[in-house]
């Protein structure tokens, strides 16, 4: 489709194809300015569908010629599509033979084939094969490929393709060819090729049923040495999918190969993976404990697709969520699994939550709010989004606590029983989970449960509970209501598990005892910890024999992805930060009491006059003592990991805060943000100091969680104690931060103090930053991590756009590498709330010109970027009316892409 020609695809228009492709055999003969694609494809008609013509998706492609069963023929084109009306009639199969060439050196959106560093790649999903060659492009059309590569074997030695390699060999004038041949049927955008100067690590393995696997990790010359956790992180998850599911490697080598310039983080391509180098590349000079996490987690998600994804495809990309909710469900449990400890799990589901209530929320709420499943789009890139990825991990996540943990096992099995091999839908996965479990709760209430991929929006948990000491009862009323969104004015009840037990007066964990009721469901997890399914509006459920008062525990490690509504006191709140055995719910409750502290604040400034009081007097004591020494008790605590108390003394994001408010000056939230982390940092110096020097001997670098944690506190520390410093005028904590940044061992330890610096705002920040730049300038990554930290530091007196706009004139930045734009515009526009939304409207002034430049060469970026301003109509003056003009400029822009259409006409009409 053409720029300018929008046109909107909906769910329920769904049919099932004319023609089915079976086979294709495709030759590239490889050349950058000119590449030459002959496609063999074996079609037959669809005998379930009426007659009609056969209808090639077709994008920026010469077409040269056009044979059907050896013979020319007539065709059409209607738009960017050809269009074939005089095919055989019948059930026989008949033979196409299109040929045409394409240009990879100047495509620039990086869909389709193109060009990287001298190397070839492609990127499918989700139509990117249309720019490669005439075909079916939607994923219910799986076939079978032969792949034929040529290119001169002097600058591109290694051609690979998905699949086994049959055959390779030397061609006239220095070229050499290779033949890749898939076992397995794929639907198109499952296709990949790379050709290049690569070197790989590689691995021999054997599976648990015996096969041998040929593993490979392929990257340019110079990246080997940083290649070794990706291929460790790989041989995990083979192992870890193997022993939780059954789900063993279907080929006979499995390659992942790494490119720097790729939009999205990594694509699951059959057998042949294609990864951002962010997600493959680390050294322990190089980089950070959360790289080294990500890697880990990219790599199982992509190897888990194998199954969940290609040998199980969707339907069409209204059920985008099958295949990708599914695995992120499946990458967040082969990481909690890999760190070990219960501390260490809760650590990471802490982090998923925190994503999905500080992006996906936010989204529900939105102008692109969508469901799991959405109905309707106009580019489907747009809705490679949180909510279809994370929160769809949310609602396979309540299935499989609604079936436990051997029921999902059991689930999966008859999924891939039934559906191995097919394109399939969200409702295909969710009956085989309760046909496999049919007493359930999720057998049970099925039909209602599957609201969750049809209704968008984030529900709402109303909790109120009185006790009786007399009775020794304790009785809590669920209520559950979600709010209008786009497109769906009102909503039907969801299922919704809600994990929850009873913490005693003296901190105790209390037995659970539930009053049997009239279609109350509710199962045991152990004695202290119920789980009780709200499938009602409003469901009350008593709990027996409380001997004591109690304080409740809900949704215990976040059981479901809704808002929980309870009015707890601040003394209950600390009261569950001190004893819940629930590690979520302490750290729940930590954010409960620093984000009441924040909304009282920003009220109190809303409603104040500037003139009636000063900064300073409203700041200095903004944080009450107990808070404080709840926090001071946190940090202090032995029996408490590292890695948890780094989070817990971590503030609500000012992005989630926001999300609180109908009315947002975000000034007003950067400055009460500000002012509590000052004080935080102030009040507790000494124990920060404490912490510090608890934790910044790690011994030889170890990515493991345990190590990892204390680094995180450890810079979290010497990032408050440079803030501290800051209000007092000490000298002595940057200096030991300078020297840190200076000696550090590894890149963890050495961003954090140069962060520390940088954040704080210390005088000694330009000297480090201009140091780390020197060490670094040749290594692309690492210079993302400088680009970001100075993008996303906070503004003083207007100072962060100035500082971004001199970012991307330097000759180290290149907008047309996606990374190193998100690296700035993206960290300033999207994570540095306090500098982008100025007063004046130049920030979104710079947003818009941003957005306008990048769709002028890759849409796919430039929507990204363009839902920076998603929320801009709960901005306050002025915010919103010069939000409101910068959106209107883009949307002015002659020839806008659809991508950004969609997106900048969404956030204008709702």
């Amino acid at each position: 489709m053409r720029e300018g020609q929008a046109h909107t695809v909906y769910r329920a228009d769904y049919q099932a194809p004319a023609w089915w492709i079976e086979t294709v055999d495709l030759t590239f003969d490889l050349d950058p300015a000119k590449t030459r694609v002959l496609n063999k494809m074996r079609v037959r008609r669809n005998p379930d569908v009426p007659a009609q013509p056969l209808h090639l998706n077709g994008d920026e492609l010469n077409l040269a010629r056009v044979l059907v069963n050896g013979a020319g023929t007539s065709f059409k084109m209607e738009g960017s599509d050809l269009v074939l009306e005089n095919l055989p009639e019948g059930s026989e199969p008949v033979d196409l033979e299109i040929f045409t060439t394409c240009v990879p050196e100047k495509n620039t959106k990086l869909m389709g084939l193109y060009t990287s560093n001298g190397s070839f790649f492609t990127q499918c999903e989700a139509e990117g094969f249309r720019r490669i060659t005439y075909f079916l492009d939607r994923p219910d059309v799986m076939a079978m490929y032969t792949v034929t590569l040529r290119a001169s074997k002097a600058l591109f030695p290694v051609l690979l393709s998905n699949g086994n390699l049959v055959e390779q060999g030397e061609l006239p004038e220095g070229r050499h060819f290779a033949k890749w041949v898939d076992p397995h049927k794929k639907p198109s955008y499952l296709f990949a090729l790379v050709a290049g100067n690569l070197v790989a690590r590689e691995q021999k393995i054997k599976s648990r049923a015996g096969n041998e696997h040929l593993l490979q990790v392929y990257v340019r010359p110079g990246d080997l040495e940083k290649t070794e956790h990706a291929m460790n992180s790989l041989m995990a998850s083979i192992a870890w999918d193997e022993a939780r599911f059954g789900l063993s490697l279907d080929l006979e080598r499995f390659m992942i190969v790494a490119t720097s310039d790729f939009n999205m983080g990594a694509m699951e391509n059959k057998g042949l993976n294609i990864f951002n180098t962010k997600y493959v590349l680390a050294s322990q000079a190089t980089a950070t404990d959360a790289d080294y996490a990500n890697i880990e987690s990219v790599v199982g998600h992509e190897y888990f697709h194998n199954w969940t994804g290609d040998r199980v495809t969707c339907r069409d990309w209204f059920q985008l969520s099958l295949k990708e909710g599914l695995t992120v469900f499946r990458d967040q449990e082969f990481s909690m699994d890999m760190a070990g400890s219960p501390s260490a799990r809760a650590v990471k589901r802490i982090d998923d939550v925190r994503v999905l209530r500080t992006v996906q929320f936010p989204e529900d709420a939105g102008p692109m709010a969508h469901p799991v499943r959405p109905d309707s789009y106009v580019e489907i890139n747009n809705f490679y989004t949180v909510t279809v990825y994370e929160k769809g991990a949310e609602v396979v996540r309540m299935q499989s606590e609604l079936v436990g943990r051997e029921g999902f096992a059991k689930g999966m099995k008859l999924y891939f029983e039934r559906h191995d091999g097919q394109a399939v839908t969200c409702d295909d996965f969710a009956q085989a989970m309760a046909d496999a479990n049919p007493g359930s709760p999720l057998a049970q209430h099925l039909a209602q449960f599957k609201r969750w991929y049809s209704q968008s929006g984030t529900p709402r948990v109303a909790a109120s509970g009185t006790y009786d000491a007399s009775a020794q009862t304790y009785t809590l009323t669920l209520s559950q209501h979600c709010p209008a969104t786009a497109g769906q004015p009102s909503k039907e009840p969801f299922v919704i598990p809600v994990t929850l037990g009873l913490v005693g007066a003296d901190g105790s964990q209390l037995p659970v005892v539930i009053r049997a009721t009239e279609g109350l469901s509710a199962f045991a997890n152990s004695a202290t910890s119920h789980t009780v399914v709200l499938t009602q509006p409003t469901q009350t459920i008593v709990f027996e024999g409380v001997a004591q008062e109690s304080t409740p525990s809900l949704l215990r490690n976040f059981s479901a992805p809704v808002v929980l509504e309870m009015d707890y006191s601040d003394s209950q709140l600390r009261h569950l930060l001190a004893h819940d055995a629930d590690a979520f719910n302490r750290w729940e409750a930590s954010q409960r009491l620093g984000l009441r502290i924040a909304l009282q604040n920003i009220a109190a400034r809303a409603n104040t006059a500037s003139a009636d009081i000063t900064d300073s007097a409203l700041d200095a004591n903004i944080l009450p003592t107990p808070y404080i020494e709840a926090m001071r008790a946190v940090l202090r605590d032995p029996l408490l990991d590292a890695a948890f108390k780094d989070l817990a003394l971590t503030l609500p994001s000012e992005a989630y805060i926001t999300e609180q408010l109908d009315s947002v000056d975000p000034q007003i939230v950067h400055q009460v943000r500000e002012a509590m982390r000052q004080q935080l940092a102030t009040d507790l110096a000494a124990d920060w100091a404490w912490a510090y020097e608890q934790c910044s001997n790690t011994g030889a670098y170890a990515p493991d969680a345990v190590s990892s944690g204390k680094r995180a506190l450890a810079g979290h520390a010497l990032l408050m104690l440079c803030v501290a410093a800051r209000a007092s005028g000490d000298k002595v904590w940057p200096g030991k931060t300078l020297q840190r940044f200076k000696d550090a061992g590894n890149m963890t330890d050495r961003y954090n103090a140069l962060s520390a610096l940088v954040v704080s705002g210390s005088e000694l920040a330009p000297h480090a930053l201009q140091s780390f730049h020197a060490m670094f300038k040749n290594d692309e990554l690492v210079m993302d991590k400088w680009f970001a930290l100075q993008a996303g530091a906070p503004d003083v007196d207007g100072s962060a756009l100035p500082a971004v706009r001199a970012l991307i004139k330097l000759p180290d930045f290149n907008i047309k590498n996606p990374n190193r734009a998100r690296s700035v515009i993206f960290s300033y526009c999207s994570g540095n709330p306090g500098g982008f939304h100025r007063a004046d409207g130049a920030g979104y002034a710079f947003w818009a010109e941003q957005v306008i430049t990048l769709d002028d060469f890759n849409p796919q970026v430039a929507a990204r970027l363009a839902r920076a301003l998603d929320r801009w109509k709960k901005l306050a003056e002025p915010y919103r009316t010069a939000a409101g003009e910068a959106i209107a400029k883009v949307a002015a822009k002659p020839k806008l892409s659809n991508d950004v259409r969609e997106i900048i006409t969404q956030a204008m009409n709702h």
